[in-house]
């Protein structure tokens, strides 16, 4: 059941560029699927079917989500709370617009500056970018400490690792690409402008003790001391990338009593100065608006809103700049990825209530197949 499990997640990935973020798995069964020619949408639809009734647990959850990508894909017109709900195992909020103007107020409050607030808050969160020559030191700085902590508080298993790449020309800040055998390779976009601010957060979310973290625990636990090979493919579309993001979101808090200061102490001995006061007060007050892309998700798939209605909504209320709006739209906008955006926030959601702030708790994140149903 497991390699058909495994077949079918890497059937699907033929269609879907990313779909399959990373497979460490038996090679034959990879060899065995791109020898053959790609297997028709309908045909991965049947296939669902028939593993979702002989699954059960965090296999039957995972099944779900990807048989309905497969039926995206056959052309099915499923509403969009429906899809998000059997890919994420978490229906999709909309946030009342009073959260956002609240947000804004202290915001308003808070950044330096003369203008607008949209104006303000872009200067704070991408103005001041480190040059090229600061970057990599910052970042490797900040890594060493990181997973330092996490060693101290989680434990790692022995020999993992996680390396920096810097690359050009993507649409994120970084993607962790996890390589099996306990280690990753973390792409670092140069194109992007990074400041101080952002760093910090970043390598958590990508490192310690966030996705890298995870991925190398369930490897150790779950692949080679427990044999479940359905852990050694990572999928999009399906409930496991809710978790992989919620852990990614909620570890710097279990990690660190204060990011902010956190990173402020860790650059200052490279001469980059931080005001992780300024810096705590602004992410408190802006997480109401990390929820904006969700709202337009449903504006768009469900209210039928135009494109241009969605654009104006996500720089009013995220006070994004035209060009990070633009690049919003069309990941919300993607046919196979427009979901993909409740897990950020839902996933923090649910693991940080799960959590409530306790270690043991999230190192059972790390190290177990748990599902959103099991967090509920």
């Amino acid at each position: 059941m497991t390699e058909d499990y495994i077949r079918f997640c890497l059937r699907l990935g033929r269609h879907v560029d990313g779909l399959v973020d990373s497979y460490y798995g038996p090679p034959g069964l990879q060899e065995e699927v791109e020898s053959e020619p790609p297997r028709d949408p309908a045909a991965l639809v049947d296939d669902g079917a028939r593993l979702l009734e002989s699954t059960d647990g965090w296999l039957h959850a995972q099944v779900v989500g990807l048989e309905t990508v497969a039926r995206k894909l056959a052309g099915a017109d499923l509403p969009y709370s429906d899809e998000v709900e059997r890919c994420y195992g978490v229906r999709p909020d909309r946030t009342p617009e009073q959260q956002f103007e609240a947000a804004h107020l202290e915001l308003d409050a808070l950044l330096p500056g003369e203008g607008d607030l949209a104006g303000r808050y872009q200067a704070w969160r991408e103005g001041d970018p480190l040059p090229r020559e600061q970057l990599a030191p910052a970042l490797d700085a900040l890594t060493a400490e990181l997973r330092s902590r996490t060693s101290d508080l989680l434990g790692l298993p022995e020999g993992e690792a996680g390396e920096l790449d810097y690359v050009t020309d993507e649409p994120w800040a970084a993607y962790n690409y996890y390589l099996g055998g306990l280690r990753s390779r973390v792409a670092v976009n140069t194109d992007v402008d990074m400041n101080a601010g952002f760093i910090g957060h970043l390598m958590a979310h990508e490192l310690y003790p966030g996705h890298h973290t995870e991925h190398a625990w369930k490897e150790q636990r779950l692949v080679k001391e427990q044999g479940l090979l359905e852990e050694s493919i990572l999928m999009i579309g399906a409930p496991q990338s809710l978790i992989a993001e919620g852990i990614a979101e909620v570890g710097a808090e279990i990690l660190l009593d204060d990011l902010d200061a956190f990173t402020a102490e860790t650059l200052a001995p490279l001469g980059i100065e931080y005001d992780a006061a300024l810096g705590r007060a602004v992410r408190r007050a802006r997480k109401p608006l990390e929820r904006v892309p969700a709202n337009v998700a449903l504006m768009l798939h469900e209210d039928g809103a135009s494109v241009d209605e969605a654009r104006e909504y996500l720089m009013r209320w995220a006070l994004v700049s035209p060009k990070r709006a633009e690049h919003n739209i069309s990941f919300v906008n993607h046919p196979v990825w427009r979901a993909y955006v409740s897990t950020y926030t839902e996933g923090y959601r649910v693991c940080r209530d799960w959590v409530a702030g306790d270690g043991a708790k999230f190192k059972r994140l790390l190290t177990e197949q748990l599902t959103p149903a099991d967090l509920a």
